[in-house]
């Protein structure tokens, strides 16, 4: 009999059984042929404490601790960019971002492909931090393997009973006394097959493209660049550039991938405010952001069956939270007090969107 069976081999599942795993044994199933298949492999890898609602910030502040110690951080930072019709939008993101202005003389100065015909606010964060996502991955799955657990690939769960405990059905059967569903885009359909109320889960679509270095800059000392609004973001990438029209269409869960009409249209509100026009797409691909109605995350046990455990509706905010959430979660799940204030708890629980 498993103590923990985790439905969901990306940062959520991987970080809540790392933390499961120092009190009882854990099995983490993941649908595909390799961990961090869909959203978690296709982050954008930033660290910035305060992007997201309050509870979200309160996690990333609650997380801020394991990365940096663990080394897990690089500096990168993050500019703020917007065009003379967005002065009312930059003014609400630097606030809500805590950001600093800056002239555009240093905006141009930290990169220099900015257009300074189009681009007439700027505002930067030194405190943003590329997350080395792979090593965080491997690292939780060693996390549990070294307490004795299981990391299984090519377990798609075809069915859920209970008998007095929890019977799942995949590639094998397997016991256990409770599950957390972390299966990302897919978590009310485990749900459903548990017999568990849905939580209302929409996945929507994040659209990027990779570019060469414009103008064949060294891009190693480039921060971040973010469209005011967030319409469009750009980030450096073992010498390439990402670019992504920040897209979030709703989509029903699947191996995601580009729409080549948004991409497009994203290109162009980046081509607009640089001097290097987009001369050649090296690559594309798309990822899976899913979020509750509500916009945070939902963590903790449900309240019809507290032995089925959510890890659920990461959004954009799954890896800068993960350390956090694994804890809140496992916490929940055994039955002691969370470190988080209460009232952030409350705003992560699942009895929250129940009626």
């Amino acid at each position: 009999m498993i103590d923990f069976l985790v439905i969901g081999g990306g940062v959520a599942g991987l970080s809540a059984g790392a933390r499961l795993s120092e009190h009882g044994s854990v099995t983490v199933l993941e649908a595909e042929d390799a961990l961090g298949y869909h959203a978690s492999g296709r982050s954008a890898a930033l660290f910035e404490e305060g992007y997201g609602p309050a509870s979200v910030v309160a996690l990333n502040r609650a997380s801020a601790g394991f990365f940096a110690d663990n080394g897990y951080l690089t500096p990168r930072g993050l500019m703020l960019l917007a065009k003379q019709d967005q002065a009312d939008q930059f003014a609400l993101d630097l606030a809500e971002l805590g950001m600093t202005e800056i002239p555009i003389s240093e905006a141009l100065a930290r990169v220099p492909i900015l257009n300074p015909e189009t681009v007439t606010r700027a505002a930067l964060s030194e405190a943003a931090y590329d997350i080395d996502t792979d090593r965080v991955l491997q690292d939780f799955a060693r996390t549990i393997r070294a307490n004795g657990g299981t990391v299984l690939t090519k377990q798609a769960v075809t069915g859920i009973r209970k008998a007095g405990h929890w019977i799942v059905t995949a590639e094998q059967e397997f016991e256990a006394r409770t599950i957390v569903n972390a299966a990302g885009a897919w978590v009310d359909e485990v749900a459903a097959m548990a017999g568990i109320a849905p939580i209302g889960i929409t996945p929507r679509r994040r659209s990027m493209a990779r570019l060469p270095a414009p103008g064949g800059h060294d891009l190693r000392h480039w921060p971040m660049m973010l469209g005011a609004g967030e319409t469009w973001y750009a980030k450096p990438d073992a010498g390439k550039l990402l670019v992504s029209p920040a897209d979030a269409d709703a989509v029903a869960p699947q191996d995601a991938w580009a729409d080549d009409m948004v991409l497009a249209a994203g290109l162009a509100r980046y081509e607009e405010m640089v001097t290097c026009p987009v001369v050649r797409v090296e690559t594309n691909w798309a990822g899976l952001r899913s979020f509750a109605p509500d916009g945070t995350l939902v963590l903790g046990p449900d309240p019809a069956d507290a032995s089925f455990v959510w890890s659920a509706a990461q959004g954009g905010y799954g890896f800068q939270t993960a350390p956090a959430a694994a804890r809140l979660v496992a916490d929940l799940a055994l039955g002691l007090t969370p470190e988080l204030p209460p009232e952030i708890v409350t705003a992560l629980s699942p009895a929250r969107l129940r009626s």
